[in-house]
């Protein structure tokens, strides 16, 4: 049988051509060449036409805005954008310390309030911090993971993932610890994006043995990021932020076809759950 042969930039790129043809009823196979390292896909001449086409309305469908960058040495992308989400902790960080600690009080993860009904506590701890260092580590590590799971989720999904994931490891904290325990910071959040990004190979259809070393990859940057021997450090909101990061991102990765507009009304929810829970905090 004749075949076409459709070139691709890189792996990624050829394995997300793949699924793309694959859920148009196109058979295609990936082939790698030693010699020249490109990619590219086969299909039978008479789809040749029909795959290209696509192809082409996949990339209308999924244009990479400027902010949406390639890493050089990996198939992840960044989206810069996350560094938004940064802009928001610094101006609630700054907003707290004109109050005189006011918007602390008031957003804290406090177990014995949450029982009580303010349930926006859960919300709210996970953009204050106790120190400028404190913000500075998360805000640098944050934008990196948080912008990767943005550029693998798309930008409304990856946010509002990493931000429900954090709200996970407070919850974590709830259940377990007593009345008495109090709790703030980002890094639930931040280890909620690591978590999406350990999961988001089994959407690209890569093996059972890829997905086990994603995992066994992601716990080791758990320990090493969020499991620090400092008293002062939330372990259980750092494992429950990855572990929800998890539980979200499997389902996430594996639907395929999500698209610019549910993006932006998932960025919307995003807003709002910010806006209404700081409402709560501070009216």
């Amino acid at each position: 049988m004749e075949t076409g042969v459709i070139l691709a930039k890189s792996e990624r790129q050829a394995l997300d051509w793949s699924l793309v043809l694959i859920s148009q009823g196109i058979e295609n196979t990936i082939e790698h060449s030693v010699e020249t390292t490109q990619w590219q896909l086969i299909v039978s001449q008479p789809e040749y036409q029909r795959a290209v086409k696509a192809i082409k309305q996949y990339h209308i469908e999924n244009k990479r805005g400027v902010w949406v960058q390639e890493l050089p040495w990996s198939d992840l992308l960044l989206d810069w954008r996350a560094a938004a989400w940064a802009v928001i902790l610094i101006a609630i960080f700054f907003a707290n310390h004109v109050r005189g600690g006011a918007w602390e009080e008031a957003g804290l993860m406090n177990n014995a309030l949450v029982a009580k009904g303010e349930w926006w506590r859960l919300f709210t701890a996970t953009m204050l911090h106790a120190d400028l260092g404190h913000l500075a580590v998360n805000v640098t590590m944050g934008v990196v993971l948080v912008g990767l799971a943005m550029g693998a989720y798309g930008p409304g999904f990856g946010l509002l993932g990493s931000y429900l994931a954090g709200v996970g490891g407070n919850l974590a904290g709830f259940l377990v610890y007593g009345a008495k325990h109090q709790s703030l910071g980002a890094s639930g959040v931040v280890m909620g994006a690591l978590g999406l990004l350990t999961v988001q190979s089994i959407g690209r259809g890569r093996g059972r043995d890829l997905l086990v070393r994603a995992v066994g990859g992601g716990f080791l940057l758990l320990v090493l990021l969020g499991l620090s021997p400092d008293p002062r450090t939330d372990v259980l909101a750092h494992a429950g932020g990855f572990a929800s990061g998890l539980i979200l991102g499997a389902p996430l990765a594996t639907w395929r076809k999500r698209s610019v507009g549910v993006d932006v009304v998932v960025l919307a929810i995003f807003s709002c759950l910010v806006i209404l829970t700081w409402w709560l905090a501070v009216r």
